[in-house]
């Protein structure tokens, strides 16, 4: 049977059309009680109201998802692909983490074969949440990379991910060199960057872990490649900054190491900024970075708690996405991730509201990998990634998000309010059904 080229979506919609950080909520959020989507060849054709635009639609075939919420798919800013299987590792902080559990469970990516059995079992966890895109780490073996483009083209997914680069201060079989990394890293690049929906990203593992040769040869790639990405670590916990201290010690901070090897720019996304200094958010804010901003991750491994009000302050705005870090990140779903996102704020006495968690999860996670122009909400000519909310997905669920009178289209509140609930109590039993480029590719 062919494939259908337009069809269309009718539900709630909801979606962020500008940064609830720096404007009102009425000016930042889309949406639609009872909506159409139409998708024309994977993209955006048209958003609106169902009653509005349902005679021009009439002979096209519709999916209803009646009580249920549709939004831009999540983009999760900063996960490993090679940690799935150790997620959960007990009791050790960042440094004793990675030398307990991460480096021997990296070992294994060495094998083709392996990699690929994970990388089909990781893209199907993300599309089981929710995500639609993500920002990857794979390995040291510049094979893990293939095998990871490998699936996430079969799937037709928009991924970025990229070889990591990790010259010393980490065991001997999982080391590469300055040379290699910047010779295997170039490789991949020409392969696999802009290939269908496939991105690529520099990825030094963190500073402690390459030499200056090796961060010269990253800066290097940048150059030569300048729309490809930066994508490492950055003051996650306090013994690291000061290992870096003590590795680098010429150096005016953490991310100066970066600075110094033209890593720092408006396509660099460092993940965590934990410890960072106020000379080091306006220095991000000057370059246009990203921030992946990591919350079970940082709260599992006892790093602290992300300056998110630093991070969106006027006075140093910085772009910033949620990234769920696994493998010390605790789960896959941005649902999660934004439920603990909440509670870091609220330790640090400010507020995250539903509508600022969603813009986060979408448009500012694209604009935190210069893709808004092609996703993070429903604005024509975007590719159709979505996500179909559930907000009654669980019995707890259904009780709190019950409606009062149910013949009445939610109002934008109501919308508010259940989302907020979903977001506190929901997870991947919340995620109805994942579409790729208009195509079904996970239902609950």
């Amino acid at each position: 049977m062919p494939k259908q080229i337009t069809q269309g979506f009718r539900a709630s919609f909801v979606d962020a059309i500008a940064d609830p950080f720096y404007e009102s909520e009425a000016d930042s959020i889309r949406y639609f009680p009872d909506g159409l989507l139409v998708v024309e060849h994977g993209k955006v054709k048209e958003l609106g109201d169902y009653n509005d635009l349902r005679s021009r639609y009439a002979d096209l075939p519709i999916t209803h998802y009646p009580n249920h919420i549709i939004v831009s798919g999540f983009i999760d800013t900063h996960i490993h692909f090679p940690q799935m299987e150790m997620i959960a590792s007990y009791g050790q902080q960042l440094l004793e983490w990675l030398s307990t559990y991460t480096f021997p469970t990296e070992a294994k990516f060495a094998d083709r074969h392996y990699a690929s059995e994970i990388a089909t079992l990781f893209l199907k966890e993300l599309l089981r949440n929710g995500t639609t895109t993500a920002l990857v780490f794979t390995s040291v073996f510049p094979q893990s990379t293939e095998a990871f483009f490998e699936e996430a083209q079969r799937l037709n997914l928009r991924m970025i991910a990229g070889k990591v680069m990790m010259d010393r201060h980490a065991p001997d079989f999982l080391t590469d060199t300055a040379d290699s990394s910047y010779r295997e890293s170039k490789q991949l690049i020409e392969k696999w960057h802009k290939r269908d929906r496939l991105l690529y990203a520099v990825t030094p593992r963190f500073a402690i872990t390459s030499t200056p040769e090796q961060l010269t040869n990253a800066g290097k790639l940048l150059t030569e490649f300048p729309d490809v990405y930066l994508h490492t670590h950055l003051s996650e916990n306090v013994k690291e900054v000061a290992a870096v201290a003590a590795v680098f010690p010429d150096h005016k901070g953490y991310l100066d190491v970066y600075d110094r090897a033209g890593l720092v720019g408006e396509r660099s996304i460092f993940a965590h900024g934990v410890q960072l200094t106020d000379r080091e958010f306006a220095r991000l804010a000057e370059a246009n970075s990203a921030i992946a901003f990591c919350p079970t991750s940082n709260l599992f491994l006892g790093s602290g708690l992300f300056k998110l009000e630093k991070a969106k302050s006027q006075e140093t705005p910085v772009k910033v996405g949620l990234g769920t870090d696994v493998g010390a990140g605790t789960s896959f779903s941005i649902l999660r991730t934004a439920c603990a996102a909440y509670q870091v704020a609220q330790l640090r006495e400010t507020k995250l509201s539903s509508f600022q968690a969603l813009f986060l999860a979408t448009l500012g996670g694209a604009r935190a990998l210069c893709l808004e122009d092609k996703l993070g909400n429903f604005e024509i000519g975007k590719e159709a990634d979505f996500v179909v909310l559930n907000p009654r997905s669980t019995p707890i669920m259904e009780i709190r998000n019950q409606r009062s009178d149910a013949t009445l289209p939610p109002t934008i509140a109501e919308i508010s309010d259940h989302l907020f609930a979903t977001i506190v109590m929901g997870d991947d039993r919340a995620i109805a059904a994942t579409y790729i480029m208009g195509d079904l590719a996970h239902k609950a």
